[in-house]
Protein backbone atom coordinates (compact mmCIF):
# COMPACT_ATOMS: atom_id res chain seq x y z
CA UNK A 1 0.00 0.00 0.00
CA UNK A 2 1.32 3.43 -0.93
CA UNK A 3 1.91 5.69 2.07
CA UNK A 4 1.41 9.44 2.19
CA UNK A 5 3.54 12.35 3.30
CA UNK A 6 3.08 13.58 6.91
CA UNK A 7 -0.24 15.39 7.17
CA UNK A 8 1.25 18.53 8.72
CA UNK A 9 3.25 19.07 5.52
CA UNK A 10 0.05 19.54 3.49
CA UNK A 11 -1.98 21.43 6.13
CA UNK A 12 -4.47 18.66 6.86
CA UNK A 13 -5.75 17.16 10.10
CA UNK A 14 -7.35 14.02 8.68
CA UNK A 15 -4.75 11.51 7.43
CA UNK A 16 -7.15 10.08 4.83
CA UNK A 17 -7.41 13.51 3.16
CA UNK A 18 -3.69 13.56 2.34
CA UNK A 19 -3.24 12.93 -1.40
CA UNK A 20 0.53 13.35 -1.80
CA UNK A 21 2.80 10.34 -1.45
CA UNK A 22 6.34 11.53 -2.20
CA UNK A 23 8.44 14.34 -3.64
CA UNK A 24 11.88 14.97 -5.13
CA UNK A 25 13.67 18.30 -5.54
CA UNK A 26 15.81 18.78 -8.66
CA UNK A 27 18.12 21.70 -8.07
CA UNK A 28 16.58 24.69 -6.33
CA UNK A 29 13.32 25.45 -8.06
CA UNK A 30 12.18 22.33 -9.91
CA UNK A 31 10.39 19.51 -8.13
CA UNK A 32 8.56 16.26 -8.80
CA UNK A 33 5.56 15.57 -6.55
CA UNK A 34 3.68 12.27 -6.56
CA UNK A 35 0.11 11.63 -5.48
CA UNK A 36 -2.47 8.87 -5.48
CA UNK A 37 -6.09 9.74 -6.14
CA UNK A 38 -8.85 7.74 -4.43
CA UNK A 39 -11.33 6.06 -6.75
CA UNK A 40 -14.08 7.14 -4.36
CA UNK A 41 -14.14 10.32 -2.29
CA UNK A 42 -16.98 11.67 -0.14
CA UNK A 43 -16.59 15.19 -1.49
CA UNK A 44 -14.39 15.14 -4.62
CA UNK A 45 -16.50 12.40 -6.16
CA UNK A 46 -16.01 11.15 -9.70
CA UNK A 47 -18.73 12.05 -12.22
CA UNK A 48 -19.37 10.42 -15.59
CA UNK A 49 -16.38 8.13 -14.95
CA UNK A 50 -14.08 11.14 -14.62
CA UNK A 51 -12.29 12.52 -11.59
CA UNK A 52 -13.55 15.77 -10.12
CA UNK A 53 -11.42 18.67 -11.44
CA UNK A 54 -11.33 20.06 -7.89
CA UNK A 55 -9.52 16.89 -6.83
CA UNK A 56 -6.74 18.01 -9.15
CA UNK A 57 -6.91 21.49 -7.61
CA UNK A 58 -6.67 20.08 -4.09
CA UNK A 59 -3.66 18.02 -5.15
CA UNK A 60 -1.92 21.17 -6.37
CA UNK A 61 -2.98 23.05 -3.21
CA UNK A 62 -1.32 20.40 -1.04
CA UNK A 63 1.85 20.92 -3.07
CA UNK A 64 2.11 24.57 -1.89
CA UNK A 65 2.77 23.83 1.80
CA UNK A 66 4.72 20.63 1.09
CA UNK A 67 7.38 22.42 -0.97
CA UNK A 68 7.23 25.60 1.11
CA UNK A 69 8.17 23.67 4.24
CA UNK A 70 10.60 21.18 2.74
CA UNK A 71 12.39 23.27 0.10
CA UNK A 72 11.95 26.95 1.01
CA UNK A 73 12.39 27.20 4.77
CA UNK A 74 8.80 28.02 5.78
CA UNK A 75 8.34 27.16 9.48
CA UNK A 76 5.24 25.51 10.87
CA UNK A 77 2.72 28.07 12.08
CA UNK A 78 3.18 30.31 9.04
CA UNK A 79 0.31 31.22 6.73
CA UNK A 80 0.38 30.77 2.96
CA UNK A 81 -1.89 33.26 1.18
CA UNK A 82 -3.16 33.03 -2.38
CA UNK A 83 -2.97 36.01 -4.75
CA UNK A 84 -4.30 34.18 -7.81
CA UNK A 85 -4.87 30.69 -9.10
CA UNK A 86 -5.64 29.16 -12.49
CA UNK A 87 -5.98 25.63 -13.80
CA UNK A 88 -7.13 23.63 -16.79
CA UNK A 89 -7.71 19.89 -17.09
CA UNK A 90 -7.75 17.45 -20.01
CA UNK A 91 -11.08 15.56 -19.88
CA UNK A 92 -9.65 12.35 -21.47
CA UNK A 93 -6.84 12.33 -18.93
CA UNK A 94 -9.34 12.63 -16.06
CA UNK A 95 -10.95 9.25 -16.75
CA UNK A 96 -10.91 7.00 -13.68
CA UNK A 97 -8.55 4.09 -14.44
CA UNK A 98 -9.34 0.48 -13.53
CA UNK A 99 -6.34 0.34 -11.19
CA UNK A 100 -4.51 2.77 -8.85
CA UNK A 101 -4.57 6.40 -9.97
CA UNK A 102 -0.94 7.47 -9.58
CA UNK A 103 -0.39 11.13 -10.42
CA UNK A 104 2.97 12.80 -11.06
CA UNK A 105 3.32 16.60 -10.95
CA UNK A 106 6.22 18.43 -12.56
CA UNK A 107 6.50 21.64 -10.51
CA UNK A 108 8.52 24.73 -11.39
CA UNK A 109 8.83 27.67 -8.99
CA UNK A 110 9.64 31.13 -10.33
CA UNK A 111 10.01 34.68 -9.02
CA UNK A 112 11.01 33.16 -5.69
CA UNK A 113 11.63 35.84 -3.06
CA UNK A 114 13.46 34.87 0.11
CA UNK A 115 14.25 36.84 3.25
CA UNK A 116 16.68 35.54 5.88
CA UNK A 117 16.45 32.03 4.46
CA UNK A 118 12.63 31.90 4.48
CA UNK A 119 10.15 32.18 1.65
CA UNK A 120 8.37 35.52 1.13
CA UNK A 121 6.50 34.79 -2.12
CA UNK A 122 6.68 32.73 -5.30
CA UNK A 123 4.90 31.77 -8.49
CA UNK A 124 4.36 28.04 -8.92
CA UNK A 125 3.54 26.15 -12.12
CA UNK A 126 2.52 22.50 -12.14
CA UNK A 127 1.80 20.02 -14.92
CA UNK A 128 0.30 16.64 -14.02
CA UNK A 129 0.27 13.18 -15.57
CA UNK A 130 -2.03 10.30 -14.59
CA UNK A 131 -0.69 6.92 -15.63
CA UNK A 132 1.55 8.79 -18.07
CA UNK A 133 -1.27 10.76 -19.71
CA UNK A 134 -1.69 14.55 -19.40
CA UNK A 135 -4.18 15.49 -16.68
CA UNK A 136 -3.84 19.25 -16.63
CA UNK A 137 -1.83 22.23 -15.47
CA UNK A 138 -2.09 24.91 -12.81
CA UNK A 139 -0.39 28.19 -11.94
CA UNK A 140 -0.53 30.29 -8.79
CA UNK A 141 1.10 33.19 -7.00
CA UNK A 142 1.15 33.08 -3.21
CA UNK A 143 2.85 34.74 -0.26
CA UNK A 144 4.04 33.53 3.12
CA UNK A 145 3.31 35.37 6.39
CA UNK A 146 4.56 34.77 9.91
CA UNK A 147 1.93 34.35 12.67
CA UNK A 148 2.60 37.91 13.88
CA UNK A 149 2.11 39.43 10.43
CA UNK A 150 -1.00 37.34 9.84
CA UNK A 151 -2.50 38.57 13.12
CA UNK A 152 -1.87 42.16 12.05
CA UNK A 153 -3.62 41.46 8.76
CA UNK A 154 -6.57 39.58 10.22
CA UNK A 155 -6.99 41.08 13.70
CA UNK A 156 -6.70 39.54 17.12
CA UNK A 157 -10.20 38.05 17.36
CA UNK A 158 -10.13 34.39 18.35
CA UNK A 159 -11.46 31.56 16.22
CA UNK A 160 -14.17 30.69 18.74
CA UNK A 161 -15.64 34.20 18.64
CA UNK A 162 -15.60 34.28 14.83
CA UNK A 163 -17.31 30.91 14.62
CA UNK A 164 -20.00 31.99 17.10
CA UNK A 165 -20.82 34.96 14.86
CA UNK A 166 -20.92 32.86 11.69
CA UNK A 167 -23.90 33.28 9.35
CA UNK A 168 -26.56 30.57 9.90
CA UNK A 169 -26.52 27.89 7.23
CA UNK A 170 -29.30 28.48 4.64
CA UNK A 171 -31.01 25.58 2.80
CA UNK A 172 -28.89 24.36 -0.09
CA UNK A 173 -29.76 23.70 -3.70
CA UNK A 174 -30.61 20.16 -4.72
CA UNK A 175 -27.32 18.20 -4.91
CA UNK A 176 -27.95 16.96 -8.44
CA UNK A 177 -28.21 20.51 -9.78
CA UNK A 178 -24.62 21.31 -8.72
CA UNK A 179 -22.90 18.04 -9.63
CA UNK A 180 -23.08 16.33 -6.22
CA UNK A 181 -24.92 13.43 -4.62
CA UNK A 182 -24.97 14.42 -0.93
CA UNK A 183 -26.86 17.46 0.45
CA UNK A 184 -24.06 18.27 2.90
CA UNK A 185 -21.70 18.90 -0.02
CA UNK A 186 -23.80 21.72 -1.50
CA UNK A 187 -22.23 25.16 -0.96
CA UNK A 188 -24.87 27.31 -2.71
CA UNK A 189 -28.28 28.52 -1.53
CA UNK A 190 -31.04 29.87 -3.75
CA UNK A 191 -31.81 33.59 -4.04
CA UNK A 192 -34.51 35.53 -5.87
CA UNK A 193 -32.17 36.33 -8.76
CA UNK A 194 -31.12 34.02 -11.58
CA UNK A 195 -27.37 33.51 -11.74
CA UNK A 196 -26.87 34.56 -8.12
CA UNK A 197 -26.62 32.42 -4.98
CA UNK A 198 -25.73 32.78 -1.32
CA UNK A 199 -22.55 31.01 -0.26
CA UNK A 200 -23.20 28.24 2.28
CA UNK A 201 -20.36 28.11 4.82
CA UNK A 202 -20.72 24.88 6.79
CA UNK A 203 -18.12 25.05 9.54
CA UNK A 204 -18.75 21.36 10.33
CA UNK A 205 -17.91 20.14 6.83
CA UNK A 206 -15.26 17.47 7.31
CA UNK A 207 -13.34 18.25 4.09
CA UNK A 208 -13.73 21.99 3.47
CA UNK A 209 -13.16 22.75 7.17
CA UNK A 210 -10.71 19.99 7.96
CA UNK A 211 -9.29 22.33 10.64
CA UNK A 212 -10.60 25.62 12.12
CA UNK A 213 -9.90 28.79 10.15
CA UNK A 214 -10.98 32.42 10.57
CA UNK A 215 -12.36 32.90 7.03
CA UNK A 216 -13.93 30.99 4.17
CA UNK A 217 -11.15 28.78 2.72
CA UNK A 218 -9.98 29.20 -0.84
CA UNK A 219 -11.04 25.66 -1.76
CA UNK A 220 -14.59 26.47 -0.64
CA UNK A 221 -14.64 29.52 -2.91
CA UNK A 222 -13.38 27.56 -5.93
CA UNK A 223 -15.94 24.84 -5.22
CA UNK A 224 -18.65 27.52 -5.14
CA UNK A 225 -17.65 28.60 -8.66
CA UNK A 226 -17.68 24.99 -9.85
CA UNK A 227 -21.17 24.45 -8.43
CA UNK A 228 -22.40 27.74 -9.91
CA UNK A 229 -21.20 26.57 -13.32
CA UNK A 230 -23.12 23.29 -12.95
CA UNK A 231 -26.23 25.17 -11.81
CA UNK A 232 -25.92 27.34 -14.92
CA UNK A 233 -25.12 24.50 -17.32
CA UNK A 234 -27.45 21.74 -16.06
CA UNK A 235 -26.55 19.13 -18.70
CA UNK A 236 -25.41 15.86 -17.14
CA UNK A 237 -22.35 15.71 -19.41
CA UNK A 238 -21.04 19.17 -18.46
CA UNK A 239 -17.62 19.47 -16.84
CA UNK A 240 -15.66 22.44 -15.52
CA UNK A 241 -12.37 22.24 -17.38
CA UNK A 242 -10.69 25.51 -16.41
CA UNK A 243 -10.72 28.41 -13.95
CA UNK A 244 -8.70 31.58 -13.57
CA UNK A 245 -9.35 33.64 -10.44
CA UNK A 246 -7.93 36.54 -8.48
CA UNK A 247 -8.35 36.68 -4.68
CA UNK A 248 -9.02 40.27 -3.65
CA UNK A 249 -10.32 40.06 -0.06
CA UNK A 250 -10.90 37.41 2.57
CA UNK A 251 -14.48 36.14 2.76
CA UNK A 252 -15.49 36.62 6.39
CA UNK A 253 -17.60 34.12 8.33
CA UNK A 254 -19.95 36.58 10.03
CA UNK A 255 -21.55 38.13 6.94
CA UNK A 256 -23.37 36.65 3.97
CA UNK A 257 -21.39 36.26 0.75
CA UNK A 258 -22.87 36.06 -2.75
CA UNK A 259 -21.81 34.05 -5.78
CA UNK A 260 -22.74 35.41 -9.22
CA UNK A 261 -22.05 34.29 -12.79
CA UNK A 262 -22.87 35.66 -16.20
CA UNK A 263 -21.96 34.58 -19.74
CA UNK A 264 -18.72 36.09 -20.98
CA UNK A 265 -18.02 34.22 -24.20
CA UNK A 266 -18.64 30.75 -25.61
CA UNK A 267 -18.54 28.15 -22.79
CA UNK A 268 -17.00 30.71 -20.41
CA UNK A 269 -18.62 32.37 -17.40
CA UNK A 270 -17.57 35.53 -15.60
CA UNK A 271 -17.75 34.76 -11.87
CA UNK A 272 -17.66 36.99 -8.79
CA UNK A 273 -17.93 36.31 -5.06
CA UNK A 274 -18.82 39.47 -3.15
CA UNK A 275 -19.38 40.52 0.43
CA UNK A 276 -20.52 43.89 1.79
CA UNK A 277 -20.96 45.04 -1.80
CA UNK A 278 -17.29 44.52 -2.67
CA UNK A 279 -15.74 41.70 -4.72
CA UNK A 280 -13.65 39.18 -2.77
CA UNK A 281 -12.88 36.91 -5.73
CA UNK A 282 -13.33 37.39 -9.45
CA UNK A 283 -12.46 35.27 -12.41
CA UNK A 284 -13.56 33.05 -15.28
CA UNK A 285 -14.89 29.49 -15.39
CA UNK A 286 -14.83 27.32 -18.52
CA UNK A 287 -17.38 24.54 -19.01
CA UNK A 288 -17.33 21.87 -21.68
CA UNK A 289 -19.79 19.22 -22.81
CA UNK A 290 -17.84 16.00 -22.31
CA UNK A 291 -19.33 12.80 -23.75
CA UNK A 292 -19.93 10.09 -21.17
CA UNK A 293 -17.77 7.09 -22.14
CA UNK A 294 -19.57 3.78 -22.50
CA UNK A 295 -18.93 1.15 -19.86
CA UNK A 296 -15.86 -0.89 -20.71
CA UNK A 297 -14.68 1.55 -23.38
CA UNK A 298 -10.91 2.11 -23.61
CA UNK A 299 -9.32 5.28 -22.38
CA UNK A 300 -9.03 7.64 -25.36
CA UNK A 301 -5.83 9.36 -26.25
CA UNK A 302 -5.65 12.97 -25.00
CA UNK A 303 -6.40 15.65 -27.58
CA UNK A 304 -4.04 18.41 -28.56
CA UNK A 305 -4.96 21.38 -26.40
CA UNK A 306 -8.18 22.01 -24.53
CA UNK A 307 -10.65 23.04 -27.23
CA UNK A 308 -14.39 22.70 -26.64
CA UNK A 309 -15.62 19.11 -26.93
CA UNK A 310 -19.20 20.00 -27.79
CA UNK A 311 -21.34 22.89 -28.96
CA UNK A 312 -22.70 25.37 -26.46
CA UNK A 313 -26.23 24.16 -27.15
CA UNK A 314 -25.41 20.83 -25.49
CA UNK A 315 -24.66 22.63 -22.26
CA UNK A 316 -28.06 24.22 -21.76
CA UNK A 317 -29.11 27.87 -21.62
CA UNK A 318 -27.45 30.52 -19.53
CA UNK A 319 -29.55 32.46 -17.04
CA UNK A 320 -29.90 36.24 -16.76
CA UNK A 321 -26.72 38.09 -15.96
CA UNK A 322 -27.84 41.51 -14.73
CA UNK A 323 -27.12 40.65 -11.09
CA UNK A 324 -23.38 40.15 -11.52
CA UNK A 325 -21.10 42.93 -10.22
CA UNK A 326 -17.87 43.80 -11.93
CA UNK A 327 -14.48 43.40 -10.30
CA UNK A 328 -12.14 46.37 -9.89
CA UNK A 329 -9.20 44.04 -10.58
CA UNK A 330 -7.34 44.97 -7.41
CA UNK A 331 -4.66 42.69 -6.02
CA UNK A 332 -6.18 40.25 -3.55
CA UNK A 333 -5.63 37.71 -0.86
CA UNK A 334 -6.91 34.33 0.22
CA UNK A 335 -5.32 32.13 2.86
CA UNK A 336 -4.28 28.66 1.75
CA UNK A 337 -3.86 27.56 5.36
CA UNK A 338 -1.46 27.31 8.24
CA UNK A 339 0.26 24.54 10.14
CA UNK A 340 0.73 24.41 13.88
CA UNK A 341 4.15 23.45 15.30
CA UNK A 342 4.67 19.74 14.75
CA UNK A 343 5.71 17.37 17.56
CA UNK A 344 8.72 15.20 16.89
CA UNK A 345 6.48 12.18 16.37
CA UNK A 346 4.43 13.66 13.56
CA UNK A 347 2.42 16.65 14.79
CA UNK A 348 -0.88 18.06 13.66
CA UNK A 349 -2.00 20.40 10.93
CA UNK A 350 -3.79 23.55 11.93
Amino acid sequence: MTGTVPRELVHKHAPHEVLLTDWTTHGRDRHTVRARWPRFHTFYASRNRRFDPLLFVETVRQTFPLLSHTAYGVPFGSHLVWDDFSFEVEPPGMLVPPGPADVVLDVTCRDVRMRKGCLVSMTMHARALLDGRPVGSASTRFTNHSPAVYRRLRGEHGLAAKHLRAVPLPPGLLPGTVGHLLPENVVLARTEHAGRWQLRVDLDHAVLFDHPVDHAPGMLLLEALRQAAHATYPATDSMVTAMSVSFEKWVELDEAAWVSVRPLRRNVLRAVIEQSGAPCLSGEVTVQAVPVPAAGSPRPLPPDGLGPLGPLGQLGPLGPSDEVPRSPGEAGREAVGAVAPAPATGGRAG
